[in-house]
């Protein structure tokens, strides 16, 4: 991958135990447009967060979803380092590329802090092709370094 003439900055957030309405405050404070979802297998004990509903819920608080995880998914035979190496795994950076040159995305997965999860090998990854990474952790706290 190229690095970029346009200095692209992509937020992540884990959506942990946060209510719907919560939740969307996170969004709306970082002005976030499109959240794109990386969990493999996009289901929660939580109704809200179940991709199904997330399709319907979020574009009727401006707020575009789009399902990644067949590209960036964690869980993966070998490890998720080892995925990396993969064509499917460039192709799904290539994809969250192309949205955030016009638009705010942010990247979500379950767990709060990134050091958890498979968030952590995406930012890396981003950074090092010159991506500014910014992690939501909470309502007004952002981390710009991803914790290994």
């Amino acid at each position: 991958m190229k690095s970029h003439n346009v200095r692209i900055t992509i937020w992540t957030v884990g959506y942990s135990n946060y209510s719907l309405e919560n939740f969307l405050e996170l969004l709306k404070e970082n002005r976030i447009q499109v959240l794109i979802d990386i969990r493999r297998f996009p289901t929660s004990k939580m109704q809200h967060f179940r991709k199904e509903e997330m399709e319907e819920w979020f574009p009727r608080k401006r707020v575009e979803y789009v399902w990644l995880g067949k590209e960036l998914g964690g869980y993966r035979k070998g490890g998720y380092q080892k995925y990396m190496q993969t064509k499917m795994f460039r192709e799904g950076v290539k994809k969250l590329l192309e949205i955030a040159k016009t638009k705010r995305v942010c990247i979500m997965c379950i767990e709060t802090n990134p050091k958890y999860c498979h968030r952590r090998f995406i930012s890396t990854y981003l950074e090092r092709k010159g991506v500014k990474v910014t992690h939501i952790i909470r309502k007004g706290q952002r981390s710009l370094t991803t914790e290994k």
